[in-house]
Parts: structure tokens; sequence; C-alpha cells
């Protein structure tokens, strides 16, 4: 038995909260991960999980070996880390996602100067806007828009964006300008289930949320072709500010509702928390949060100086 393999597997086990859990983060059978577990448990003479169909329980001989196995791991691989020379100098691979949209327009041409300063960093860039799991996809960095949930990530706030509905000036002068969110249900709705139910929008008028039914003419999987159904006048969208603003600010799209858009939504860079970072994270981390700060408050910029709504009659 290779007991420092094992001892890895026992640390995901708990941390993973289940075998089934730890078997798809290491891409194992779990029925080799039952029998490691097992098999060091039998090399040190104890039980260190008590095992049951609903959760796995530690004993107390499994508290203390948790403990210093996360110890003496993190000590390996921050030793292994220094041997690479990860801690001497920005190199080796990172694993970078971000949405669509804001991975092309603003992540992107950073990251592409952040390569030129760091020539030994080398970059997967996974634009998407489904949000991938950082532990179990292995990403090292990740871009988030929307409210995080509790969690073990560090968060590095870089901006905020809005949830908009927008058309395109031909729709709206051949179905007229809803003035109220009750009025949506005379119209077409291009919806994205990544950033809202595609059968009800959420408005809020004050404080007060409350949602209205639409009737989706378009139903996205991607927030580009979202976008482009509006500007080719198939309906109305919803979608985040800097997604539409080259539109807006051409006039090829209006704003439609403004009044009732919810409160803006943070813009986030996330990693796991751990020790000591390597330096081509650390580096990369601080490269960016400034630079996208700084671009995503031009957004914000250009956003606020955009006309205010104009009120409609049907």
């Amino acid at each position: 038995m290779d007991r420092y393999t094992a001892m890895g597997i026992f640390v995901e086990v708990m941390e993973c909260g289940s075998f089934s859990a730890a078997a798809r983060k290491l891409n194992k059978p779990q029925t080799t991960i039952s029998r490691q577990v097992k098999d060091l448990e039998e090399h040190l003479g104890v039980q260190l999980i008590l095992r049951s169909t609903r959760n796995l329980v530690l004993t107390d001989a499994g508290k203390n070996y948790l403990t210093s196995a996360k110890s003496l791991l993190l000590s390996l691989e921050e030793m292994e880390r220094e041997v690479k020379g990860e801690y001497q100098i920005p190199k080796g691979n990172l694993t970078v996602t971000a949405p669509v949209i804001m991975g092309r327009m603003h992540v992107f041409p950073l990251l592409a100067d952040y390569m030129k300063a760091y020539s030994d960093v080398s970059v997967r860039l996974i634009l998407t806007d489904q949000n991938m799991h950082l532990y179990e996809d292995l990403v090292d960095i990740a871009i988030r828009v929307g409210h995080l949930p509790n969690s073990e990530l560090v968060a590095k706030r870089v901006g905020e964006v809005h949830k908009i509905l927008c058309a395109s000036p031909d729709y709206l002068k051949k179905h007229g300008h809803p003035n109220t969110p009750s009025a949506l249900i005379d119209h077409d709705a291009i919806t994205f289930e990544g950033l809202d139910s595609t059968s009800q929008w959420r408005f809020y008028d004050n404080d007060n949320a409350f949602d209205v039914p639409v009737f989706s003419r378009v139903k996205a999987n991607s927030t580009d072709i979202a976008v482009h159904s509006a500007r080719q006048g198939l309906g109305i969208a919803r979608v985040l500010s800097y997604q539409a603003l080259p539109w807006l600010m051409s006039n090829e799209l209006e704003r439609v509702l403004h009044d009732y858009n919810p409160p803006p939504l943070p813009v986030n860079l996330l990693f796991i928390r751990q020790g000591s970072l390597p330096l081509k994270q650390r580096s990369f981390i601080d490269y960016m949060v400034p630079r996208l700060q700084s671009r995503l408050a031009e957004v914000a910029s250009d956003w606020a100086s955009l006309p205010t709504q104009i009120t409609h009659q049907q």
C-alpha cells in the first residue's frame, strides 16, 4: 500500500463528504477509494471512519489522523512547489474560467498582456456561462458575476453590473414600449437559463420584489445569442449591462423598464483559500484585480452616461 496515496484519498473522502464524491473528483472507481481507506485503517490498526448509509463520521482516532494528514500533505505540496520553482518565479499552468462575453471583452485582453509579462506561465482559459466548481473542475481562478454563497473561496471584488431588459428600436416600434412589467404579457421574451427563469422574470418596485410571467420566443444557452437575438428584433432580452452596452451606446438596442431593474450584481475574482499561493497564482491575481477593476469602472461610467429611459405610450 502506498501510504501517501491512501492518506490523500482519506483526506479527499472526508472533504468531499462521501466515497462516491471523492471517486468522481479523483476520477477513480469507488471500490478503489473504499479499498484504499480500508487498507489504511488495517495498516494503522484503528478505525478512522464510522460508515452509515447517510453519512461518514470520524472516530476520535480519525479526527486526529485527519488533522495530521492535512498538515503533512500541505507540507509535502509546498516542498514540491518550492523544488519546482513555483515560489521563486511565476511558472507553471493556470486554469482560469470566466463568463463568455466578459471573458472575451475584458478578461482575455488583460490575460494576453499578463502572459507577455510572465512568459513561464501557461494558461487554460475556459469561457462558459455556467459556474464551474473550483475544487472538482481543478480551476485556479474564476471570474464570477452574482452573489456568492458562503464558502471557503477567497473573493476579490472587481466591480458590479446590472441585470437589464433591452430590445431593438425596430421591435419596439412594431410592438410598443412596455411601461410596466405586467405589459410583458403582450411581448416576446428572449431568455437565458443561466441568468433567469425562462418562464418568469423578477422585478423591483423600490424594495418590493415581484415576479411576472413571460413568453420565451427564444431560449438561448448563450448570452451572445440572447443579445444578438434582441438586435435582430426577435423580442425583449434580459441580459447583463456590460453584455449589451456596445449596442446600447450605438443605439442598436434600447433599455426597457429601466426603473424596475433589480439591484446591481457584484463581480468577483475567486480562488481557493490555501496557506501559501504559488507565485503563478499570486502574480495573476495581483495583475488582474486592479486592471479588471479599472475596466469595469469604465463600463460603469459608460453605463451611467446613457440617457435615462423615456416613458413611451403604447
